[in-house]
């Protein structure tokens, strides 16, 4: 049940309402922006509600129990606090939304009308629709350690320990030519094996995609070369020229964990589990699996 102020629920009970929604929105990044579907601008709490962003929100869905509840919102692109690009390179990916009903006459009377995160994102020619996830939707991501072979850590947290600042683990490049948005060569890397950055981190320091951090699929080196490729395409186009600093990537196998970075007293997962073929494998008569003490 939401607790109304006194102020609040007293203008609810006159009849009359100057009612309006806004929405804060809190970015990974550390950005926080406001909007409301007023047709002017508010103030609260240090933020600026700023109106004619061509947002608007659906009904809001309640559901029962943990079922996860959600609303969308929509709005234009042409709006000059959200972009097309920033959508495209994920800035606006699992960002906090807090809903609040706000007497415009007196923004000091509101209240709470939903919290969530933005959840899938719709992009048309000139609009978006964003879903916004209850906070029962957390309760769908997996919490704790999960029993499985791969080593759960990524690869350079407090709890994997390498450090991906040694040199030997860390490296910067030039883009000598691009074959499409996911596929490139690179000078600067001739130093490395091929492998060392598949699964790893890329990070763009100039050219249109500067600031940006996509993950390596993976990486070749040949003649002084290094070929990288990408899982996503980025959003802004690659040019010859573009600068990057790269990390190595871990595929969380034991044997890369022990063999590559001899970190294995830091391996978290657990490589001699049964697989599921142990499992439903059954007695046969002339081979090892027949039924009796395993040696």
């Amino acid at each position: 049940m939401k607790q109304l102020s006194s102020g609040l629920a007293g203008h609810l009970a006159g009849g009359v309402t100057t009612l309006c929604r806004c929405w804060r929105l809190a970015r990974k990044d550390g950005t926080v922006m406001g909007f409301t579907d007023h047709d002017r601008d508010l103030v609260f709490d240090g933020i600026t509600y700023r109106a004619a962003t061509g947002f608007a929100a659906s009904a809001i869905e309640d559901q029962l129990g943990l079922a996860v509840s959600n609303l969308d919102v929509d709005g234009a692109l042409s709006s000059a606090a959200i972009t097309e690009t920033d959508i495209h390179a994920g800035r606006y990916d699992d960002a906090e939304v807090t809903v609040f009903l706000v007497n415009w006459a007196d923004p000091d009377e509101r209240v709470v009308l939903r919290r969530g995160f933005l959840g899938q994102v719709e992009r048309g020619e000139v609009a978006f629709k964003a879903e916004l996830r209850g906070l029962a939707s957390r309760l769908d991501q997996v919490v704790g350690r999960v029993f499985q072979r791969t080593c759960p850590w990524e690869l350079g947290d407090a709890r994997c320990g390498v450090d991906l600042d040694a040199p030997e683990h860390h490296g910067a490049g030039t883009v000598a030519q691009v074959f499409d948005a996911f596929d490139f060569t690179a000078t600067g890397l001739d130093g490395f094996a091929t492998g060392v950055f598949s699964r790893g981190k890329l990070a763009w320091t100039s050219g249109a995609n500067a600031g940006l951090a996509v993950e390596v699929r993976a990486h070749a080196a040949a003649g002084g070369i290094a070929r990288i490729s990408l899982f996503l395409p980025v959003p802004g186009p690659i040019e010859v020229g573009d600068t990057f600093t790269i990390t190595a990537g871990c595929d969380k196998s034991f044997d890369t964990c022990r063999n590559r970075f001899g970190n294995v007293l830091n391996f978290g997962g657990f490589p001699h589990i049964p697989g599921n073929d142990f499992a439903l494998s059954y007695p046969t008569q002339g081979s090892d699996n027949d039924g009796g003490r395993l040696s």
